[in-house]
């Protein structure tokens, strides 16, 4: 994950999720993004980094190139992370229309023949 939040990322000060510049890349951002505004929490604990991504509508879930976008703010282009579809014992679903990004820290994540891809 790098280090700073993009100049592009707008901090949410107060309330749940609210944080200052102090906390880096943790925190919940507003974005302009590729088809409208976009609400993200970032965090990192327990191994992971991970980023939550939802349009402010809240209406649909974010398009594949909404998730490019966030992608490439929070992480470098060499970096490779991952969007889970767990078995359907394990879900949770606390928000319909809410997407995730999830990297483990110090760990190569195995990705198929650059063919298959």
């Amino acid at each position: 994950m790098k280090d700073k939040p993009d100049a592009r990322l707008k901090r949410i000060h107060s309330g749940r999720y609210g944080s200052d510049d102090s906390f880096g890349m943790n925190g919940a951002f507003i974005v302009r993004g590729p088809f409208g505004k976009l609400q993200i929490i970032s965090g990192q604990g327990d191994g992971w980094e991970h980023v939550s991504v939802t349009p402010t509508n809240k209406k649909r879930c974010p398009f594949w190139e909404e998730m490019v976008f966030v992608k490439d703010l929070f992480w470098t282009e060499a970096e490779c992370v991952i969007q889970y579809h767990p078995a359907k014992r394990n879900y949770i679903n606390v928000h319909d229309y809410v997407l995730h990004l999830w990297k483990p820290i110090g760990v190569e994540i195995p990705t198929p023949p650059r063919i298959m891809v």
